[in-house]
C-alpha cells in the first residue's frame, strides 16, 4: 500500500530539507479532498485528507475507459468495430439526472465514439454500453473493474457499477492520483484521443438508420472539464465528476516545460455553483505547483568505470541503481553537475546490480541529490597471481593512506 505522506506540503522536508516553503504558502482548498502529485515521479507534493472515502461520481468511468482501452492494446477489440446497444444501453432506460450521450434503439455506434461518448459528456449510458462489450452482465464487468484496482494497489477504491452515478463507488483522492498516473503511463494518446476533445456531437447521420438520416437530432455537447475550455495552461484532461453524495469531483493534468502534473479534487460543496469551487481549488492547486516545483531529468551521459581489485579484470562499469528523474524545487536545477562516491575498496567476485557507492548531483545552490551506484556486469574473481598481486598493491595502498599526515582541522 501507499506510505503515509500526511497531509501537508511538509511530507517532502525529509527528502529537500532545502524547500524554502512554510505551511501558509501552501494552498488552502475548499472542497473536502485533494491532492497533487509529480506524474513522472509519483511523488505527492500536497495531500489534504488523501485517505478520506468519497464516492468518486463520473471519475469512475476513467476506469470503465482504461479498460476498454486494455482490450483494445491487447487487440481483443478495436475502436472502430461496432457495438451492440442492448436496451439496457438506452438513453431512455438510464436513471434519473444521468448525464447522456443519448444512446437509442436501432443506432450504429462504434466502440472509439462510446469511449468519447464517456470522456466528453460523460455519458452513463455509454458506460452501459462499454461494458456490455467486454462481459456478458454490467456485474461482472465491475468484477473487472475491482479486480484492476485491487492489481493496481487501490486498496480503498471499490465500484458497485462503472458510469459512477452510485454513492456506493468509493474511491480517495490519493489514490485517484495514483491511478490517473497509471492510466497516463498505459494509455498516454488518450490525451490528444479523447480527454482534451472540447465538443462531442452525437448521434450523426452515420449512427442513424436511414429513415432519421434527414434529421437525425444530433445534439452538441461541451467537455465539462471547464478548464480546458477556458484554456488554462498546459490542461489537457482528464474528468470531472458529481453526484450529490460526493459533490463536484475532478481529476486534472496538466504539462508545463516538460513537468506534468496530476491534481484530484473531491468533494466541492453539493450547492450552487460548487463546481466552481472545484475549479478554483485545481486552477490553485496547479497553480501552486508549477510556480514551486519542476521535474528534473538529468542527462550524465557514460559514467567513469570503478576500480575493482582481485577480479578477471580491473574496472567494472557502474550504472544508476535508481531512476534519474526527480522532483525538485523549481528555483533548482541550473548549472547541474556530478561525481560519483565509491566505496572502496571494492573486490571480486563482484555480481552485477551489486551497491558500490553515490552518484550527487549539485547545482548552482550545492548539493541537490543523491543516487545509488551498482554494478553494470558480474566481475569474476581472478586467477591466483592476480588476486596475489593484487592483494600486495592494496596493502600498500591501505598503508600509504593510513599514514599519511592528516591536514589540521579547522
Amino acid at each position: 500500500m501507499f506510505p503515509d505522506f500526511g497531509d501537508l506540503l511538509f511530507c517532502l522536508l525529509g527528502v529537500f530539507s532545502s524547500l524554502p516553503l512554510s505551511a501558509q504558502e501552501a494552498p488552502i482548498l475548499e472542497s473536502r479532498a485533494g491532492v497533487l502529485m509529480d506524474a513522472a515521479t509519483g511523488t505527492l507534493l500536497y495531500v489534504k485528507n488523501g485517505d478520506e472515502e468519497i464516492p468518486p461520481a463520473s471519475l469512475t468511468k476513467l476506469m470503465t475507459i482504461h479498460i476498454a482501452l486494455q482490450e483494445i492494446a491487447a487487440g481483443r477489440a478495436a475502436l472502430e468495430e461496432i457495438v451492440p446497444l442492448s436496451r439496457e444501453s438506452w438513453a431512455i432506460n438510464q436513471p434519473p439526472r444521468s448525464s447522456l450521450m443519448f444512446l437509442a434503439a436501432g443506432q450504429r455506434v462504434s466502440l472509439g465514439e462510446l469511449l468519447l461518448g464517456l470522456a466528453i459528456p460523460s455519458g452513463n449510458d455509454a458506460a452501459v454500453a462499454v461494458a456490455l462489450r467486454f462481459a456478458p452482465r454490467v456485474e461482472e464487468f465491475v468484477g473487472l473493474m475491482n479486480r484492476e484496482a485491487r492489481e493496481m494497489g487501490l486498496f480503498q477504491t471499490r465500484f458497485v457499477e462503472p458510469s459512477g452515478i452510485s454513492e456506493e463507488n468509493i474511491t480517495t483522492a490519493r489514490e485517484f492520483a495514483y491511478f490517473c498516473r497509471e492510466y497516463l503511463r498505459l494509455h498516454p494518446e488518450s490525451l490528444k484521443n479523447l480527454h482534451s476533445v472540447r465538443e462531442f456531437a452525437y448521434p450523426k447521420v452515420s449512427n442513424v438508420g436511414e429513415a432519421y438520416r434527414n434529421r437525425p437530432g444530433t445534439i452538441l455537447q461541451s467537455n465539462h472539464n471547464t478548464l480546458l475550455a477556458e484554456g488554462f495552461e498546459g490542461v489537457d484532461g482528464l474528468k470531472t465528476g458529481y453526484i450529490d453524495e460526493a459533490g463536484y469531483n475532478i481529476a486534472l493534468t496538466a504539462e508545463r516545460r516538460g513537468t506534468r502534473f496530476i491534481a484530484v479534487i473531491l468533494g466541492a460543496p453539493a450547492a450552487y455553483r460548487g463546481d466552481r469551487i472545484r475549479d478554483e481549488d485545481g486552477r490553485r492547486l496547479l497553480t501552486w505547483g508549477f510556480d514551486h516545483f519542476k521535474t528534473l531529468r538529468p542527462e550524465l551521459g557514460e559514467l567513469p568505470a570503478a576500480r575493482i581489485w582481485k577480479g578477471q579484470g580491473d574496472y567494472v562499469p557502474i550504472l544508476p541503481g535508481e531512476s534519474l528523474v526527480f522532483t525538485a524545487p523549481a528555483e533548482r536545477g541550473a548549472s547541474l553537475r556530478w561525481e560519483t562516491e565509491i566505496v572502496e575498496p571494492l573486490t571480486a567476485p563482484l555480481p552485477a546490480g551489486s551497491p558500490v557507492g553515490e552518484l550527487i548531483l549539485f547545482d548552482q545552490r550545492g548539493e541537490l541529490r543523491r543516487f545509488s551506484l551498482i554494478t553494470g556486469e558480474t566481475m569474476e574473481a581472478g586467477g591466483g597471481l592476480k588476486q596475489l598481486w593484487d592483494s600486495i598493491q592494496l596493502f600498500f595502498t591501505s598503508w600509504g593512506k593510513k599514514d599519511k599526515p592528516r591536514p589540521p582541522s579547522g
